[in-house]
């Protein structure tokens, strides 16, 4: 901006007219004499020459009342300036020279200032001269004497020239002294002046001048254009601006400021604006702010969206800094001691006021702040992203002006949550930009809060990744801010934010563990809310507590003393939630003080200090002491320990003293020697069970059946005597003993378990379990015996196959296959035992929750279970519900009807024969490891056992059965939903216990998604194999079976168990490719691999772009179809291919082919193993599903809907009872309900994607529309009027429903359509509300009905969809007005009916009229002969549905949902 003069600045501001009559100022001055001294007081004026010159120009200023002066002395006026302006008026007007008088005042002028003093003193403000006692003959502050003559309008064109041809002969002088610029001074006389008698020439001398002068000068004449030019000129002077802006860039900010100062016309306005938009990429960094200003506050309402969306599209932020190479070579020389090195400061500055400007905006323009959301909004391409979306996100949310931040927030989801902005992109603003977003922190720490607690899980980690990047970046506040709102989210109890607030302190803990030790005591706080973490949560916590207290520089010593208060503490309590945390956290600090520290550099490894050694041992018996006498705070510190020995390293001296405790306890506890007697009393008979070795005198069993007996009578026998417990061995800590023993020996035996592989073939004490076929005839004590019994087995089993499933021997494979047909049979000898000992409480086995839970889980599941199999037809609801939850599918094809059991009496006698499921019971059993999964790789195992001469003597194969790969394919998929399948989080309801969804996942809590991701992508082509087996399995069937899969010899459970196989691969496999962490740029590699895995498959090759890959893939599961063995399957196949599909990143190239497969589906015939049809609530289920998946990928949803409406239902109609439509056996009267349901909803999603109308349309676009709401209102008049055939009230529910919704998208998009296009398309638009008319007073009378029946679920659709109805009936009104025929409108009364058209006698009118004769229809009628033809239309309506509709009424059952 110019900077005034000083004097100026203040006459112009400060200037004060005195309003005292001429006369008044005439009399003050006409003595002329000698002045006196002003007053005693002041010292005397040297004497001033006074000017002998004289001239009329000299005689008119005396006689008017300024004094000229020479030297540094300015000019005198002795009289007020507007009577000083009168005086020279009216003495150049009554001179007898007039008008040539005019040009020899303007010559004497000329020639006054030929002396650079003089012409000063004329610029400069005149000095008041004041008369002896009177002191109010002139205002204190007087204007400069040319400013004075310029105001009078008969000098001012002659004075302006003589201005403007002295201003060249100052240009190149600069600032004299005081400060003062003549060519400065000169424009200021032209400002403000009251009127310019020629402002067109002025205008155009001022911009020659600006083309010759020097920057300086020509900016201070175009920042002065708004104020000394006239309105009338601002167009034509913005105009040459314009032009003068593309030549001259180092005028840009004045032009600019010029501009925003002009009144311009709109479209001048917007020609200016899209000339200074085309030179933003060229303009200089320091006039971006000024640039970007105009921009935006010369926006009108209506093009601010397309004005924002061009500025975001050209402002290159990113061009603004230094390259990150560049930076760090810069960061190198001035650690050097290059000073004179600088970065970009100027750049950080100009980037600053920039985003101020888009601040100042947002903030008064609402229509800035909603184009910017929409701007952003409007990408959809990652790439196209840019850093100046996320700095205007921050501006939004900063600022909050007109609700912007909620705004800011939702925008920052949806793009998260798509994948459009991503990490690299805040990164990339952090680095480069930290000093500006140094001023926004409080937003993006608020933003961080808003995504950290969101409910999507997608979004999670972005906050994260905003909360760590501000720890890095900004300064110790901002840091401190950081960790107290990470320590906030941990103690809100919310799971998944819990979870990531402790992944971040623990990753800010092990990346700055100096910096975050400042904040330990912020951290230590959380310990006060341990209540509710769970205890993985506990893990982490404690975890980043020892790393800062015991770690390896402890810059957290001062809570270390703290630290072990807690544990104390917690050991010590009798309450078995708080020993745990005892435990847990105890553990971890033993990881942290015994950790291994290598070496660095040159030097040796650190040993581990004596008096660090004897503190951790010591903490290890603390703990085995205090927990000694609980078996389940034994089996957790076994189980803590043994997590700590595999993720971290301990010094070799705590694993040896560790490892050598373990091995000795382990022998005297469990182990014992094979003895021909076992000797003793016990509840069941004693065997020695599943041995896998040849038995000699130094032979070993584990001791299972003699410890549990011995421990069931210690129980008893402390409870009875109540006196303190005292150390027992229990079978409780068989297992996680066991998982200590075989870490501790893999650690000190990498790759190898020599010495302990005698456990895996060994035998147990068991008893033989032929005991199970007489389950009956034993006591519920020697029953609940039996269970637990099962229970320590398999689990022991469990762990043993975790320990050896990584072996590379042949026979130790082979034996860890024999394992998992042992743990597959004894599960199903489980379900029978379970199933004949009600209320059961199994052992606990993970010792990390509270057992408590599983106890209510089991209770509460039992009675279902047992009603499914007792209940007879009117519980067939119950067995339903039961069946939602259950994820086994071995139990699908029996749940689905009661019909299928055609001995009722025998019912109790399958419950013990087949068991309950044991869903409800895995979290009794030990978690298998993932690396178990590596089992499914192997086939067929085979070895020779060899006799002395070496020759075969038997040979021994082991496959991997259906039921073994049930059993893994089930683990491996809980595994996959759990950790790579991200759920919504969900907050616990008030006072109700929250199900903890991560018991038995320990160990996997412990590995990232990606580890998994990684592992399944290797496993693939052994799901492949396995894939195509059960293909050739099911192909094999339908060979033998001449193309059906229940033949006469088929092998009913087996081909369950095949069916359950296909279908769990089917899941694996769409599980592992709907990880969401394929989409990171990090893992397209993986992706690729694991699609290449697929494809080569069939092409024998995965080199190829990710393109074919899917292609190719999608093309190998295809093959697949033929073979499907239920509908489930069908489903499962159908949402991989949905899977892949969108991998390719053009999922719609898929559609044609998705929905010609849903369609073979659905046309097929779908029978259980044995013979029966498909049917129950999970068939039905599974049938909405792929029916919407149908609708939905079909190139024209409203013909498909059309066309099953009129030929598959029609077909269901006239088919018998028992029949179904021939085209698609899937729909029968007991599926019917689910066809209409999804057509209705497809049909009412189709009607809200048509594109709403405009005005603008042309007739083309109008009469495509029109025809396709054509299409969409027959479609609804068809499915409305099916509910006279299907009458149900499910049926009715769904109608009432979708029926308003579409009716209010009809109101909403369909009749805008009709106002425009009535005139030109008259007749389609009759057809259309006749049509709909129909389908408006079916509704009508459903309405009814509703009231009439008196069902709730009906009537609470009622009151809103009369609204709707009333709605249509004025908005067709509005329409006809609106075209000038509102006289073929008319409205009547519409009597209430029944769906069978009874009038309704309690709503019979009362009156005599006639009009009982004639019904009047409440509705549009376009005229007398379209009311003819719509009566016409009913009774042919009437008479159609009627045809069909010819069949008993007891043959048409009531659906239910």
């Amino acid at each position: 901006m110019t900077q005034w003069c000083f004097g100026a600045e203040v006459c112009f501001m400060l200037r004060k007219k005195r309003r005292s009559s001429a006369d008044k100022g005439e009399t003050s001055t006409t003595t002329n004499k000698a002045k006196k001294s002003r007053s005693t007081g002041r010292h005397p004026k040297v004497a001033v020459p006074v000017v002998t010159n004289e001239s009329a120009f000299t005689i008119f200023l005396r006689e008017a009342g300024v004094t000229l002066k020479r030297g540094g002395t300015s000019n005198e006026i002795a009289v007020d300036q507007v009577v000083f302006q009168k005086r020279i008026e009216q003495q150049i007007r009554k001179s007898p020279k007039y008008p040539g008088v005019v040009q020899e005042f303007v010559t004497g002028l000329e020639s006054h200032i030929e002396d650079a003093d003089s012409f000063r003193n004329c610029l400069l403000p005149c000095v008041p001269r004041l008369s002896d006692g009177d002191d109010s003959s002139a205002s204190s502050f007087q204007e400069s004497l040319l400013r004075m003559l310029l105001a009078i309008e008969l000098l001012q064109t002659s004075i302006i020239n003589t201005l403007l041809e002295k201003l060249p002969e100052f240009m190149l002088d600069g600032t004299g002294d005081g400060g003062l610029s003549i060519p400065r001074m000169i424009i200021n006389q032209l400002k403000w002046l009251d009127r310019v008698v020629d402002s067109k020439e002025l205008a155009e001398k001022l911009m020659e001048l600006v083309s010759v002068a020097p920057v300086d000068v020509a900016r201070d004449i175009i920042t002065s254009l708004p104020e000394i030019l006239e309105d009338s000129q601002h167009n034509d002077i913005a105009r040459e601006l314009n032009s003068l802006l593309q030549t001259n860039t180092q005028l840009t900010v004045p032009i600019l400021d010029a501009l925003s100062s002009l009144n311009l016309s709109s479209s001048l306005l917007t020609e200016v604006r899209g000339a200074v938009m085309a030179t933003l990429a060229a303009v200089q960094l320091e006039d971006l702010p000024v640039v970007v200003k105009f921009i935006l506050h010369s926006v009108s309402a209506s093009d601010a969206h397309e004005v924002v969306n061009d500025l975001r599209q050209k402002l290159e932020l990113e061009q603004c800094v230094l390259p990150p190479v560049l930076q760090a070579s810069q960061s190198r020389m001035k650690s050097k001691g290059a000073t004179e090195v600088t970065s970009t400061p100027g750049a950080g500055n100009s980037i600053t006021l920039t985003l101020d400007g888009i601040k100042s905006a947002v903030r008064f323009q609402k229509t800035i702040s909603e184009a910017w959301l929409k701007a952003i909004e409007s990408v959809d391409e990652a790439e196209d992203h840019k850093v100046i979306d996320l700095l205007v996100l921050f501006i939004l949310h900063c600022t909050n002006a007109n609700l912007s931040r909620r705004g800011a927030e939702r925008v920052l989801k949806l793009k998260v949550r798509t994948g459009l902005i991503q990490e690299t992109l805040l990164q990339k603003t952090f680095r480069d930009y930290s000093q500006v977003l140094r001023g926004y922190f409080p937003s993006i720490l608020s933003l961080a809060q808003c995504l950290l607690r969101s409910h999507d899980p997608c979004v999670v980690p972005f906050g994260g990744f905003m909360y760590r990047l501000s720890f890095t970046v900004f300064d110790s506040y901002c840091q401190q801010e950081v960790v107290g709102s990470l320590v906030t989210h941990v103690c809100s109890g919310v799971a998944g934010e819990v979870d990531m607030a402790l992944e971040l302190l623990c990753d800010l803990v092990t990346e700055k563990p100096t910096e975050m030790a400042l904040y330990a005591v912020f951290v230590k706080g959380i310990l006060d809310y341990m209540d509710n973490l769970t205890p993985q949560q506990i893990r982490r916590l404690f975890h980043l507590l020892s790393r800062l207290a015991f770690g390896q520089q402890q810059q957290g010593s001062h809570i270390q003393d703290d630290m072990h208060i807690v544990i104390r503490k917690q050991l010590s309590s009798t309450v078995p939630k708080y020993k745990r945390i005892g435990i847990i956290g105890a553990i971890r600090i033993v990881g942290s003080m015994g950790a291994f520290r290598p070496k660095v550099k040159d030097t040796q490894n650190e040993a581990l200090p004596q008096e660090t050694f004897r503190q951790v041992t010591a903490l290890l018996e603390l703990v085995r002491s205090s927990s000694e006498s609980s078996p389940e705070a034994t089996a957790l510190f076994y189980d803590e320990l043994a997590n700590l020995i595999s993720s971290s390293t301990l010094d070799p001296s705590v694993q040896e003293h560790i490892s050598k405790s373990v091995i000795d306890d382990f022998q005297n506890d469990f182990v014992v020697d094979v003895c021909p007697e076992i000797k003793g009393s016990f509840p069941l008979p004693v065997h020695l069970m599943y041995n896998l070795e040849v038995l000699d005198e130094n032979s070993i069993a584990i001791n299972l059946l003699p410890l549990l007996a011995k421990d069931i009578q210690n129980k008893s026998e402390q409870q009875s005597q109540s006196k303190k417990a005292h150390k027992r061995v229990s079978p409780l800590c068989l297992a996680p003993f066991f998982r200590l023993l075989r870490l501790c020996e893999e650690k000190q035996n990498p790759g190898t378990l020599e010495n302990i592989d005698g456990l895996l073939g060994c035998p147990l004490v068991l008893t033989d379990m032929g005991v199970v076929e007489k389950i009956e005839s034993l006591s519920k004590a020697e029953r609940e015996f039996l269970c637990n019994l099962l229970f320590y087995t398999i689990n022991w089993f469990r762990e043993t196959v975790n320990a050896f499933c990584g072996q590379k021997e042949t026979e130790m494979k082979m034996k860890v296959m024999t394992r998992l047909q042992n743990i597959t049979y004894l599960q199903t000898l489980l379900e029978r035992v379970l199933a004949g000992t009600p209320g059961f409480l199994p052992p606990v086995a993970n010792f990390d929750g509270d057992s408590a839970e599983g106890a209510i889980l089991v209770s509460s599941t039992a009675p279902v279970n047992k009603a499914k199999k007792d209940g007879t037809g009117k519980k067939r609801k119950a067995a339903g519900k039961s069946s939602l939850d259950s994820s086994s599918m071995h139990d699908e094809t029996t749940e689905a009807d009661d019909t299928q059991q055609e001995q009722p009496e025998k019912e109790k006698e399958k419950e013990i024969l087949h068991g309950v499921s044991l869903v409800s019971y895995r979290q009794f059993f030990r978690e298998l490891d993932v690396e178990v999964l590596s089992v499914l790789q192997c086939g067929l195992l085979s070895r020779s056992l060899l006799d002395s001469e070496l020759h075969t003597k038997v040979q021994e194969e082991v496959l991997l059965g259906p039921a073994e790969l049930v059993l893994l394919l089930e683990d491996m998929l809980r595994k996959l939903e759990f950790s790579l399948t991200s759920a919504p989080v969900k907050r616990a309801p008030f006072l109700k216990a929250r199900a903890d969804k991560s018991a038995g996942f320990s160990h996997l809590q412990q590995r990232s998604a990606k580890d998994i991701a990684t592992f399944c992508v290797q496993l693939l082509p052994a799901l492949c194999s396995h894939l195509e087996n059960c293909h050739n399995h099911f192909q094999t069937l339908l060979t033998d079976n001449n193309g059906v899969m229940d033949g006469p010899a088929t092998d009913v459970q087996e081909q369950q168990l095949m069916t359950s196989c296909y279908q769990l691969l089917l899941r694996v496999l769409n599980t592992t490719f709907s990880w969401s962490g394929f989409s990171l740029p990090g893992q397209r590699s993986l992706l690729k691999k694991a699609l290449g895995v697929v494809a080569e498959r069939l092409k024998g090759q995965s080199e190829l772009i990710l393109e074919k890959l899917v292609k190719h893939s999608i093309k190998y599961l295809l093959n697949f179809s033929g073979t499907m063995p239920s509908l489930s399957t069908a489903l499962c196949l159908t949402r991989l291919l949905s899977t892949v599909s969108e991998k390719g990143g053009n999922p719609a190239a898929f559609r044609e082919q998705t929905a010609s497969l849903v369609k073979r589906f659905l046309s097929q015939d779908w029978v259980t193993a044995s013979g029966e049809k498909e049917r129950g609530s999970k068939f039905n289920e599974t049938l909405h599903t792929l029916l919407s998946i149908y609708l939905e990928n079909v190139d024209d949803v409203l013909t498909a809907v059309e066309e099953i409406a009129e030929n598959q239902v029609s077909e269901l109609v006239n088919a018998s009872k028992d029949e179904g439509s021939s085209s698609w056996p899937t729909l029968n009267r007991q599926t019917f309900l689910v066809f209409y349901k999804v057509m209705m909803a497809e049909l009412e999603k189709a009607v809200k994607k048509i594109p709403a109308s405009k005005m603008s349309d042309n007739a083309e676009t109008q009469s495509e529309k029109l025809l396709t709401w054509n299409l969409a209102v027959r479609d609804f008049n068809i499915l409305v009027n099916l509910v006279k055939v299907f009458d149900s009230r499910p049926v009715l529910n769904v109608c009432l429903k979708y029926g308003r919704l579409f009716l209010e998208s009809f109101l909403k998009l369909g009749m805008p359509l009709l106002d425009y296009s009535f005139k030109k398309h008259k007749g389609e638009v009759h057809n259309l509300l006749k049509t709909f008319q129909l389908s408006t007073r079916q509704l009508h009378h459903m309405c009814g009905h509703s009231k009439i029946r008196q069902d709730v679920s009906l009537t609470n659709h009622v009151p809103a969809l009369k609204k709707s109805l009333e709605q249509f009936l004025y908005r067709v009104k509005a329409t006809l007005t609106l075209n000038n025929c509102q006289e073929a409108f008319w409205i009547g009364t519409l009597k209430n009916r029944n769906l069978k058209g009874e009038e309704i006698l309690s709503q019979r009118s009362q009156d005599s009229d006639d009009d009982d004769d004639d019904e009047e229809e409440q509705g549009p009628a376009l005229s007398a002969q379209a009311k003819a033809e719509a009566k016409i239309s009913d009774s042919e309506e009437s008479t159609k549905i009627n045809g069909v509709n010819d069949v008993d009424e007891e043959d048409i059952t009531e659906d239910s949902e």
